[in-house]
């Protein structure tokens, strides 16, 4: 499976939560990114998060509807995101939602591993893409 690696830059803007939710701590937050490189796309989702009373631990879960390039071929497709922080070490699983893949896309399937650099967000995505069913 190829890898493909790149840059994004990302805008969080805090939404309003329903009454029931913004009393469980909850937040959500809108995403709005542009990826760079072999995935050449724009991105926007939807966040919830938690902080927990100990520094360091919280939890999120994403969605977001990636449309663009792969390697070249356009189309679009989501990416589902579980991220947790335990006492400062994180873990992070970011895949391809399947059978969302549309146009030169459909068959998509992979992963993204997202790090940060001195405030700069780097992508690795390994992807397959197989025929369509």
């Amino acid at each position: 499976m190829p890898t493909i690696r790149g840059t994004f830059d990302v805008k969080i803007s805090p939404e309003t939560l329903s009454d029931t939710a913004a009393q469980s701590g909850l937040g959500r937050l809108s995403l709005d990114k542009r990826y760079h490189g072999a995935l050449d796309a724009r991105a926007q989702g939807e966040m919830l998060s938690v902080r927990a009373a100990v520094a360091g631990s919280a939890g999120y879960v994403a969605l977001e509807r990636v449309d663009g390039t792969v390697d070249g071929r356009h189309g679009s497709f989501y990416l589902q995101h579980s991220g947790s922080m335990t006492r400062g070490a994180p873990v992070l699983s970011v895949t391809v939602v399947p059978d969302t893949g549309t146009g030169q896309l459909q068959g998509l399937s992979g992963s993204l591993a997202i790090r940060i650099e001195e405030g700069k967000h780097y992508y690795d995505f390994t992807y397959e893409l197989t025929e369509a069913q």
